[in-house]
């Protein structure tokens, strides 16, 4: 039976090994696209990715129809990291923003996060609020501060596999040299991956990726943000070892609900676009009803009281 119904584990050894693959072969690169729910979790994996993303900018649209400006909570940003862990067999890299406070604030994040099933987090060394890191605005911590951050959520993780990502936005604040010194430091502090964000140019990510040789670096692929589009073949080049595509999905997902309730609004229902749609049968089959129905019929009572049989795959009663 292969319904998500209950959680997957090794998550955090999965990502592991991904990344340890990605070391010792440059041809690979682990490409993360991003999902806001459990559905689109369940879509990228279905696309044969091996990992996938928890964006934050997404999580807070879809959660709260707002923009990622720091509204949303640890306990509601695990919480959505652990509905999508719970639906998906590949690892989950989840956004933790800043770690929601100083370091005993963080171990009690790293423990919520794992508890949700996730692979790795990224902390960010943002005042929080925060903002999304492709916003104007962004205020950054005293680099010793964001360190003690990382380090106590490397030693607040039960699982030796746990992948710590530290982040910093100081490339917008203070330039991209300091950037560089703050991720050498929280790299110091145990950090696993490093994730400089919105550097604004190709030789900017070659910089970055210059001083990090033997480090496994994060790039951020993000949408109309202000970093260039940079190729996937340009990337491994540079020695990048992930790649995530924060917010390609809830575009996507956007324009095409903006859409159908244009033709909704226009013609009155959505007959003449249904065509362009999954059918019901579809898309029932692709969230698992198939397997929901085996599992109703391996637990079913043999003594059924009147009116609670189940159906079939055809729909008779049983």
């Amino acid at each position: 039976m292969t319904a998500r119904l209950t959680r997957s584990t090794g998550g955090p050894a999965r990502l592991r090994a991904l990344l340890d693959s990605a070391l010792l072969d440059s041809g690979r690169l682990v490409v993360a696209p991003g999902a806001f729910d459990p559905l689109a979790a369940r879509l990228v994996e279905e696309a044969g990715f091996p990992a996938v993303y928890m964006t934050g900018f997404g999580a807070s649209a879809a959660l709260l129809g707002r923009p990622d400006v720091g509204l949303l909570t640890m306990t509601e940003m695990a919480d959505n990291a652990g509905r999508i862990a719970a639906c998906v067999d590949i690892p989950v890299i989840a956004d933790a923003d800043t770690g929601y406070g100083n370091p005993l604030n963080v171990i009690r994040t790293v423990g919520a996060y794992e508890a949700a099933g996730v692979a790795g987090i990224h902390i960010e060394d943002q005042v929080a609020p925060k903002k999304c890191g492709h916003m104007e605005g962004k205020q950054v911590i005293a680099p010793d501060e964001m360190a003690q951050k990382v380090r106590a959520a490397v030693e607040a993780r039960s699982d030796p596999d746990f992948v710590v990502i530290a982040r910093t936005d100081a490339r917008a604040v203070e330039g991209l040299d300091r950037a560089i010194e703050r991720a050498r430091l929280y790299r110091d502090a145990g950090a696993d991956v490093l994730f400089i964000e919105a550097v604004v140019s190709d030789a900017e990510a070659a910089a970055v990726s210059a001083a990090f040789p033997d480090v496994p670096l994060l790039f951020n692929w993000a949408e109309g943000g202000k970093t260039p589009p940079i190729s996937l073949d340009r990337l491994r080049e540079l020695g990048y070892r992930i790649v995530i595509f924060p917010i390609g999905t809830l575009l996507a997902a956007t324009a095409a609900i903006r859409g159908i309730l244009q033709e909704i609004a226009t013609a009155g229902t959505p007959a003449a676009v249904l065509s362009e749609l999954p059918s019901f049968g579809e898309f029932t089959e692709f969230i698992g009803l198939p397997q929901v129905r085996e599992v109703e019929q391996r637990y079913a009572a043999t003594d059924q009281a009147p009116g609670t049989e189940l159906e079939d795959e055809n729909g008779s009663y049983i």
